[in-house]
């Protein structure tokens, strides 16, 4: 992203329609629109247009002959929705969004450095808790980090 997104996990419920109200912190980066898309992880990937476009740039030169390619496309790029936050800072997730991040009452949105992931919250906590049981640190970061 060209500003790094505020850090913080912010508790959220959703509404009857699958709408999600993304906390105020993150509202000044999705201003101009924001796209919702699949989350390698089974969360919901918030980026901001400017990121999406140059995400998009970049896959244009990908050779679609190749298989990972075209896997990354159709998980990643194929159901993304370009939208806006409404009036009062919501966004509303498609249904197919919603099923594939299992989101039902309650979630948590995040931010991750470059973006904003949107989780349903039991899944939030048990991916946090089997992370926290398994070494996750990268050796490149371990010098940074321990």
């Amino acid at each position: 992203m060209s500003k790094r997104i505020p850090s913080g996990e912010h508790p959220v419920s959703l509404d009857g329609k699958g709408r999600v109200v993304i906390p105020v912190p993150f509202r000044e980066y999705l201003q101009d629109g924001l796209v919702l898309t699949r989350g390698f992880e089974g969360g919901i990937d918030v980026i901001t247009l400017a990121d999406w476009a140059k995400l998009e740039e970049r896959l244009e030169g990908l050779p679609l002959t190749d298989p990972a390619t075209r896997n990354f496309v159709r998980f990643y790029y194929a159901p993304a929705q370009k939208t806006k936050l409404d009036g009062q800072g919501r966004v509303l997730i498609p249904p197919t969004l919603r099923r594939f991040a299992g989101l039902t009452d309650r979630a948590v949105v995040t931010g991750v450095m470059d973006r904003i992931e949107i989780w349903d919250e039991g899944r939030f906590f048990e991916h946090l808790e089997k992370t926290r049981e398994t070494p996750f640190v990268p050796e490149s970061l371990r010098d940074i980090v321990i």
